[in-house]
């Protein structure tokens, strides 16, 4: 008995791990940012009293309580 169905092997884009690498490297640059602004409270933020206080007006910005 043959089957008049062939199978095909699966094709995927080219770009495509270049898209979910580029995707996930974003979605950490992301959570980095927001750790930094809003749960870092100067530990990590140490370079200066500039980055502190740039990431305390953030925190002001974007409405997160830090004191």
């Amino acid at each position: 008995m043959s089957s008049s169905a062939t199978s095909q092997p699966v094709v995927y884009p080219a770009g495509s791990a270049r898209l979910l690498w580029t995707a996930l490297a974003t979605v950490a640059a992301l959570a980095l940012l927001t750790y930094l602004v809003a749960f870092d409270q100067g530990a990590v933020s140490r370079s200066g009293m500039y980055l502190h206080e740039l990431m305390h007006d953030g925190r002001h910005l974007l409405g997160v309580p830090c004191h």
